[in-house]
Order: structure tokens, then sequence, then C-alpha cells
């Protein structure tokens, strides 16, 4: 060694040298291979993929390349591996059954769901998918940064704009030194919801964002159980949560078959095969006798159809569950939301990797509008240039031909000077005012010169002129090429001026991509939590005002959200509403009752209230359908909300031809994933209401035309669930029922009309004594003797009072009594129900509007009466529903009056 050497040795801890070393190499790993960036949700080997294939313009449209020349590419531009593991990363950005939505467009054998590999690159050809161009859209306008590649000859963007939050719709998965990353993918339709709800309320909580988002929407499909562990994932980045395969029950040749069609997350099909068939040697599984794979390519490639057929003796939930507990069939996922922010791996909510990606296409946009803006100002400067050389013609020509060569004309152009008159004549008034504005920059309000000359880009385009362009037609063109660049400066400006103006096109933006990609969702999630856990002991029992609009939108409100307001306000806005989606039920339930939804079809649906989507007064709801699984065209007819599924009451169903229908309401008591048959309807029949009654209750139906009949339950004999039932009222020609109420003798029963008005009478006790001689139906009332009547504010003689509001008791199947005047001022009848004193009331009008009020402030008058107004109608509205709030439900707080 020599005497040089031996001075440069430097003595160290080998410990500290290690640490520092390992620490290098592992942020090495993480930022350059394994986490994805929470902008686009891609790791470096992914997005240079893309970017590979951009540059070799393999558009949606374009014909497909062999994988190899891409992973050739790939490596030989950008990344700096091997081209086998590029070709990996890009098969799986091509499988179905690992992306939500697929970045590249296959040919070829790319493996499949079974677990095959893929075909060697030289044999698979592929191109880009038509949303990788929507994360590569705008890349050349200057709206991303870019960095030199690994060998300095090009350069590569740090990020694409990404016009959609990758990382949340099509999930990651990676191992770090010391971390790791799992995201699942998510529905593109509800992530797109949740920007826009972000963008709109930026304080939306983490219920609010579940709104939206109801959890993974994994490829495969499958059920997730429980949303406890989706919740905390959401609120702090990390949970587990148990995904289970979708299965059903068939029969085939007397033995029982669990039909598997689709799997949990990251499982293959023959995994899953194998590992059943092990169940069943190792004897943990005794009932099954064969496992059958049926799939074939009749079914989407991220399907399948495995067939577990059961010995004759089996139970079949039993087994079923039993290979939740052993196989498969039932995994657990352990979620991470680790991403790099600003090239710092970090743990994220839902919430922030929402706002990330926010953030990441405000400056996107604005970058993007700089640019255009800036290409903008540069040819409409030219085209200036062009116009008035042509106003002026006469002189550029001789200029151009008195010089002697192209360089001296474009310096003798820019010495001729222009008429301020011509060039204002030749611009407009708002082209003039824009070219004074950048030859006097700076200035306010700035006054023309006499002359102007031309500056030295104009004069190169004049020089480079055509003389085909001095043509009447070519003229008109370039003036109307120069009006439009006004206006795009312009539009440019306005959104560069205000950063809400960025977020209104990003929300746009999220429309666009919900028509182009969105798409129903393919997991279930249930309400069965894996553990000991119990969900509803988690959540807090409160009372709930539930809207449902005609078209199936769902939500539910904290009934503090409404105060009472005295008779006769306009009410308050209740839900986002138009002329084509009213809202049609609203009641009043428990966050822990069951919701029973019966159809136009006679079934009848559950989900728990704390399910709904919990929402603002004037939120739209969510579409029903994802969250009951309804028949293509099925429509929610009624609603009704029950605590317990006991054998002592009886479920009774009226229907809109008066025909009533009685069952054992345990009957209702196992739900099913696809509805229970409620009542056979007869065609153009449909349900209007659904009670629960007891033993020795009364019932009484009303119908649009202002008549009640009240009957005892008993005379409708209890029935099963698939029968029609029995008439309930007889009704006259154009006349319907509208509601039917459990005839309680301390309650009154409260009518309301299409009009706003309305009224209440006791439902009173019956008198078994009293002869059966009252007048019932005495024929259609007449509307000219009473339409003009003033309001009922007064209440008759007690004697009165009390003989006109006695609903007496009838056999099934009469006329009834006159309950209320329809006439022209109130408008036929649209609801009734049974209401105390004590109790409140909430309304609500076609046009979302939902007013509360006590039922103390509403008159109480006899039958044959028109009622008092209880809520004032806009132009054009109508009353659609009417639900009731119990005196137990109401807030105290929430009572101070709402003019």
């Amino acid at each position: 060694m020599s005497t040089g050497d031996a001075e440069n040795i430097q003595q160290m801890d080998i410990r500290d040298e290690m640490r520092n070393s390992y620490l290098t190499y592992a942020m090495s790993v993480i930022v350059s291979r394994a986490l994805p960036d929470v902008r686009d949700g891609l790791k470096p080997s992914q997005r240079r993929i893309l970017v590979a294939m951009n540059d070799l313009n393999l558009g949606p449209s374009s014909g497909r390349v062999k994988c190899q020349k891409i992973s050739g590419d790939t490596s030989g531009n950008y990344h700096p591996h091997s081209g086998e593991g590029v070709y990996l990363t890009l098969v799986r950005l091509a499988q179905e059954w690992n992306m939500r939505q697929v970045l590249v467009d296959k040919q070829g054998n790319f493996g499949s769901l079974a677990g095959l590999p893929p075909a060697a690159a030289r044999y698979t050809e592929a191109r880009l998918s038509a949303a990788a161009t929507e994360m590569l859209d705008d890349i050349r306008r200057d709206t991303v940064d870019f960095v030199p590649t690994y060998d300095q000859r090009l350069t590569e963007p740090v990020v694409l704009p990404s016009r959609f939050p990758n990382l949340l719709v099509n999930g990651s998965n990676g191992i770090a030194v010391g971390m790791r990353t799992m995201i699942p993918p998510h529905n593109l339709a509800e992530v797109c919801d949740a920007v826009q709800l972000l963008i709109d309320e930026p304080n939306a909580t983490l219920d609010d964002l579940m709104g939206c988002i109801q959890g993974p929407d994994f490829p495969t499909g499958g059920i997730i159980c429980g949303q406890l562990g989706i919740r905390q994932a959401f609120k702090e980045g990390r949970s587990t949560i148990a995904v289970r395969a979708r299965t059903h029950f068939e029969q085939e040749k007397n033995h029982d078959v669990i039909v598997v069609t689709e799997i949990p997350y990251l499982q293959t099909r023959d995994g899953i095969r194998e590992k059943l068939e092990q169940v069943v040697r190792e004897g943990r599984i005794k009932e099954i006798s064969q496992i059958v794979d049926l799939t074939d390519r009749t079914i989407p490639a991220w399907q399948v159809r495995l067939h577990i057929i059961l010995k004759r003796d089996a139970d079949r939930e039993v087994v079923l569950n039993q290979l939740f507990q052993y196989s498969p069939l039932q995994t657990t996922l352990s979620l991470n939301f680790v991403a790099l922010v600003g090239s710092r791996p970090k743990q994220l909510s839902l919430k922030e990797i929402l706002e990330e990606f926010v953030r990441h296409r405000v400056t996107v946009l604005r970058r993007r509008t700089e640019f255009l803006l800036a290409e903008a100002k540069k040819r409409k400067h030219t085209v200036e240039g062009l116009l008035i050389a042509q106003i002026n013609i006469d002189n550029v020509i001789n200029t151009i031909r008195q010089s002697p060569d192209r360089k001296e004309a474009c310096v003798r152009l820019q010495s001729l000077e222009v008429a301020s008159e011509l060039i204002a004549r030749a611009l407009g008034d708002h082209g003039f005012q824009s070219f004074l504005a950048e030859r006097h920059p700076g200035a306010e309000a700035p006054a023309a010169l006499e002359n102007y000359g031309l500056t030295a880009k104009q004069a190169e385009a004049i020089v480079a002129m055509q003389l085909g362009s001095l043509a009447g037609l070519e003229r008109e063109k370039l003036g109307e090429e120069h009006r439009k660049l006004l206006e795009d400066v312009d539009e440019f400006l306005r959104l560069l001026s205000d950063e809400a103006h960025l977020l209104a096109v990003i929300r746009d933006e999220m429309d666009q991509l919900k028509g182009k990609f969105g798409d129903t969702r393919r997991t279930e999630i249930n309400d069965e939590e894996v553990g000991n856990v119990s969900k509803e002991e988690l959540i807090t029992e409160e009372t709930m005002v539930v809207t449902l609009s005609h078209r199936g939108y769902i939500k539910r409100i904290k009934l503090d959200s409404y105060q009472a307001q005295n008779r006769g306000g306009k009410g308050i806005m209740g839900a986002k509403s138009d002329d084509e989606d009213p809202i049609e039920h609203l009641f009043v339930a428990s966050t822990h009752d069951y919701l029973m939804f019966f159809t136009d079809r006679g079934k009848v649906y559950w989900q728990k209230v704390y399910d709904l989507p919990l929402g603002s007064r004037v939120a739209k709801g969510r579409a029903l359908v994802n969250l009951v699984r309804l028949e293509p065209d099925e429509k929610i007819f009624h609603c009704l909300a029950v605590r317990d599924f006991d054998g002592e009451r009886q479920l009774v169903l009226a229907t809109r031809n008066g025909i009533v229908k009685k069952t054992a309401l345990s009957a209702y008591s196992r739900p099913l994933r696809g509805g229970l048959i409620a009542v056979k309807l007869d065609e153009g029949d449909e349900l209007i209401g659904v009670a629960i009654v007891g033993p020795g209750e009364d019932l009484l139906l009303a119908s649009a035309n202002g008549m009640a009949i009240r009957f005892a339950q008993e005379d409708a004999r209890s029935m099963g669930r698939n029968t029609r039932g029995v008439k309930g009222i007889s009704l006259r020609e154009g006349d319907y029922a509208v509601g039917m109420v459990v005839a309680d003798p301390e309650l009154n029963l409260l009518t309301v009309c299409e009009n706003g008005f309305g009224k209440r009478t006791p439902i009173g006790v019956v008198d078994h004594d009293e002869p059966d001689t009252e007048d019932t139906d005495t024929g259609e009332s007449d509307p000219s003797a009473v339409e003009d009547a003033p309001e009922e504010t007064e209440a008759a003689s007690e004697e009165t009072v009390r003989s006109s509001m006695k609903y007496r008791r009838q056999k099934r199947g009469g006329k009834g009594v006159i309950d209320i005047r329809t006439t022209e001022r109130n408008g036929k009848v649209v609801a009734v129900t049974a209401i105390s004193e004590e109790d409140e009331v909430l309304m609500i009008t076609a046009g979302g509007k939902i007013q509360r009020v006590r039922v103390a402030d509403i008159s109480q008058v006899g039958r044959n009466t028109q009622g008092v107004r209880i809520i004032r109608m806009g132009k054009d509205d109508r009353l659609v529903s009417l639900a009731r709030v119990p005196q137990e439900e109401i807030d105290e707080d929430a009572v101070a009056e709402e003019e």
C-alpha cells in the first residue's frame, strides 16, 4: 500500500455505514419500484409502459403491436430492468380480473383467472385502452414535469395527468423494504361521485364520502362481509376485511349443489379447486361428493362456475359455512393505504387520497390552461399581422417586391406603419382592444397611437403568406379564426382567474368519465360481520327520516334536520327533485329497524335503516338498486318499518283496487337476497298500503275521492304469502284506494289532499249498541256547494262534532262513509295516517319540499268537511306523501318555530 493510499483511508463505524447504506437502498426501492404515486396511482414500471406505448401511437383506434416491441422500447428507453419483468407488468395491466378498468387492450393469451400463465411476449399483442388515454391526455401540453431518463438520452414524466383517481379505481399492491401497500379497486362511478362531493363540500365527513363510495369493488366480484373493516380502512388507512365467493344453491339429480360464480379477489380458480379437493381428502368436510369445474367461454373472463356436489344427506347451509371456514372461498385482505406523496411514503385515509387527486388535477388544469393561453396568444398575434396585412395589402406587396431578399423584406415590413383606424377596422372592437393591451402592457385604458408597426413574427408570417390567402373566402376564415382565438383567450383567462372555475372543470370531467366507463358494482357488501363484533351494537339508535323518489333514489336524514313549523307554512327543501323524479315515499324509522320494500310485482325486500345512505336535506340520495337486488324494471311501491317479526301480529296489504290481504308477520322473517313473494297482484293493480295489526284491532281503508271504511281485521282471514286477498272496500267508478291505517280508538285520522289541505278526525271507539243506520255513500259530493267555503278554523258544537266524528265499524267490502270533501280546492286524497295530539307529521311535495307540523295545530273537525290548509303549495306543486313522527321520537330542542 502506498503512502498516498494510506492517507485516503477513513475510520468509520460499520454499524453506521450499514444503516445508512440500507436506508438508501430501502428508499430507492420504495420510490423507484414498489409504491404507487398518490396522484396517478401508478408505479414507475407501469407509468413507463404507458408512456412507451403512447410514444408508439398505440391508441385505442390503432392496430396492436407485439408485446415484445413494447417491452423492448420500455426497457430500452425508460425502465432500466429486464424486459421479462416489464412484460409481466404489462400483462397485469391487461387482465380484467386484476384491474377494475384495464389500461391495456390485449390480444392473445394473457393468462386467465384459472391461474394459467400468459404466452411469451412474441406471441401477444397490445395497445392502450380507452381508460389509459384518459390518464395520458394533455401530457404534451406542459401539464406535468419531465426528468431525464436513466441514460440521459430522453425525458420521462414524473407523473401522468390522469383524469380519474386511478389509485382508488384500480388499486395497488406492492411490498417495499419495511412497508407494503394494499389498496383495493373501487367502482369508478362511485369514486367520481365522491370527487364531485368533495369539490362541492370540502368539509365532507367520512359518512358523506361513504354515501358515495360503498366500499371496494373487486373486478372478480364477490361479497364483502360487513362494513366495519371498510370504514376503518377509509378512516385510518389500515384495516382487514373478509371477502367471500358468491354462491347459490341448485338441484342436480336429487343432490344439492353449491354453485360458485365469483371468487375472492387475488384468488385463482384452479387454486381454489385444489384447496377444496385437499379439504375433502383430509376429511374436514365429509359431505362433499364431487367438485366439477364448468367454467367456459360463455361467461365473462372474471367469473367462474364451480359445482360443489353434496351427498344426499348433507345440510347445504352447514357445508357452505364449512367451506367459508376451511377454504379460500372466504379470505381476509389486509388493507394498507400507503402511497407516495411528494416522493415520501404516507399512510392515507380515503379523504386524503381524494384531496391529493383533486389537488393534482387543479395543477394539471392550471398548467394546461396556461399552455393553451400562451399558444392562443401566439397564434392570435400572428393572425393579427395577417389581418393587418390584408387591410393594407398594396403597401405590403410593394414593400416585399422592392426588397432584394426575404430577410430584407421582413425588416422593411417592420418599418411599415399602419394607421390605427385601419387596424381597428381589420380586428374589430374587441380585437383592437386586445391589440392595444398587448402593445401597451400595464396600462389600464391605453390610448391608441396614430400608427403602429408590425412585429418581427408578424412580418415573417406575412412574407410566408401565400397569394391564395387573399381570396375572399380565405379572408373570412382568417377573421373567424381571430374571433375564435379571442374567445379562447377570454375563456382561458377566466379559468385562471379563480380556482373554483378549475374545480368546475374537474366536476364536469367526472360526469364525462361516468358516462364513458361507469358501470354497476360487482362486489356486494352485506351486514354479516365476521368475528364477535356485532355491527348493530356499534350503531347509535336514533330516529331517521327516509325518503324514496319516483326513480328509486333513497336516503335517510336525521329527524332534527326538520324543525316544526306553524300550520300553513311553505316548508323547507327536503330533496333535490324535478318534475321527472318526484318524491313518492316518506316515513320515520329508527336506525335499528328493518325496512320492508314492497314492489309492483308483489315482492318484498329487506334493508336495515342504518345501511341506507345518510345525506343532507337537499341531497339526491342513492339509487336503491345499488342496495337492494331488484329485478329489471321492478319498482318499489311501498315501504314499512319493522323491528321484530313476531308470530302474534299480522301483516295486512291493501291495493289500489281496494283488495286487502292478511298474512302472519312471521312468514316474512327470513329475508332472501332475491326477495320474497308478498302478494299476488291483479293486472293493473298496485300496493297502496301496508300495516301490522294485532288481535281485536280494526283497519281503516281510505279512497282518493274521500271515502273511508272501518272493519275488524278478523273479517279478513289469514292467508299465505303468494295469494291475492279479498275485497276491503267497494269503490265507485274512477275512485281508488290511497291508504290504510290501524284504527286505534285513541288516535285521530289525519287526511291530506294533493292541494295542501287536510283535517284530523277522531277515529273513536266502536259503539256496538248503536244501530247500523248511519248513511254511507250519498253519491258524488257537489263541489259547487263547498268549493268556495272558508277554512273550518272553528270547531262546531260539541254534540255536532261528536256525531260527525264517528268511523263506525262496517262489514268488510262495504262502500264506507265520507271522510273528507274532495272539492276542487282540496283535490284528491293522497295519504292518511293515524296520529295523536302530541305527535308531529312530516309532509313532502313533488317538488321536494318537506314541512314538519305539530298535530295540535291542525283543527279537529268532522268527517264530512273540507278541512284546513296544512302546507302552502308552490305553483304546479302537489302534496305526495305523509309520515307520522311519534311523541317519543320528537326532539324537544328541534321544535322551535321556523317561519
